[in-house]
């Protein structure tokens, strides 16, 4: 009995029975041709645009014959004259042809503000456009500057109210201490001025005016500086040892005095010639210094001749801070 059951069993490379592939590929084939008309007799997603959108939610598809229809997306309105807002799946399964049929609503005109204007983006009022003002010089504005065409419901309007230019207006400037205003006045409107002046001082030293002297009103409430000061500024009598003073020669110095000066035969200026009576009472900048020897350059002092003096000079004597100046009939013999 083992031996009989051993003879009837399929040995593992045996091929399989053509029955059974005939079998396989027909089942294939009966399914294909059951898909085929939900393939091939279908039109495809309905096309998209930006100004349109469907009337209804679509279907997964659609058969030859059907129609689709359009209306348009929240902002915009049908063109005049009006095109067809329908599409129809044809027989070859495709779409037919369908173009914009819908245009951005417009925003009201504006219109420029009194003492302004207004400009528009691309030059359209169109739903997503912008509204640029600017007010005319003399004016400023009160509201926004920049206003857009947006959706409002089924319709488009401006986001915002207009805004207004009005008159730029300064209020008087402070008065200030030992000084005045001499054209006084409760307001003053763009570009007008006002002049500051100190009083007559008291004392044995005058009040000098430190700051702008004229302010104008450039914006509302707004001068262009601040008030100026009536002080008294006095900067000490300026010394220079090995030196003198060529220019500026008073007994007092006061609030932007200035002073030149240069240094005797044969010594060095270190630091400005000149300088300033600062706001402070002090001299700017500080007070130079006349050296016998330079502390960088190697130029040697000055000696008299009867011929003229020529100082004898390296390439380094021209460095800054070493600067040898001469009395005034030196340096016209040196030109001669």
């Amino acid at each position: 009995m083992i031996a009989a059951y051993v003879s009837h069993t399929a040995s593992p490379g045996r091929p399989e029975s053509p029955l059974f592939t005939w079998c396989f590929v027909g089942m294939i084939f009966v399914a294909l041709v059951l898909l085929l008309p939900i393939f091939s007799d279908a039109c495809g997603d309905p096309p998209r645009f930006e100004t349109m959108r469907l009337q209804h939610a679509p279907k997964p598809n659609y058969s030859p014959g059907e129609t689709i229809h359009y209306k348009c997306r929240l902002g915009f309105q049908p063109m005049a004259p009006p095109l067809p807002t329908s599409a129809v799946c044809q027989d070859d399964n495709t779409w037919s042809p369908l173009q914009e049929a819908c245009t951005r609503k417009l925003c009201p005109n504006l219109g420029d503000p009194v003492n302004g204007q207004v400009n528009y983006v691309n030059g359209s009022t169109m739903f997503g456009s912008q509204a640029h003002y600017v007010c005319n010089e003399g004016f400023y504005m009160i509201g926004s500057r920049i206003l857009y065409c947006e959706i409002s419901g089924n319709n488009v309007i401006w986001e915002d109210n207009p805004p207004l230019c009005e008159r730029i207006l300064c209020a008087t400037p402070r008065n200030i201490t030992n000084g005045r205003i001499t054209n006084y006045k409760d307001e003053y409107e763009y570009n007008e001025i006002v002049t500051y002046s100190c009083n007559p001082s008291d004392g044995p030293d005058e009040y000098s005016l430190v700051g702008e002297s004229v302010l104008v009103c450039v914006d509302s409430d707004r001068w262009s500086s601040d008030s100026p000061q009536c002080k008294v500024v006095k900067c000490e009598y300026p010394v220079v040892e090995h030196g003198k003073m060529v220019s500026g020669f008073r007994k007092k110095f006061y609030y932007k005095s200035q002073v030149a000066f240069e240094c005797n035969q044969g010594f060095y200026l270190h630091g400005s010639n000149t300088i300033v009576c600062g706001a402070n009472s002090t001299w700017e900048p500080k007070i130079p210094m006349c050296t016998k020897e330079p502390t960088t350059a190697t130029t040697k002092p000055l000696t008299s001749s009867a011929s003229g003096p020529h100082p004898t000079t390296t390439p380094e004597s021209s460095h800054t801070g070493s600067v040898p100046l001469y009395p005034t009939y030196i340096v016209s013999n040196l030109i001669k």
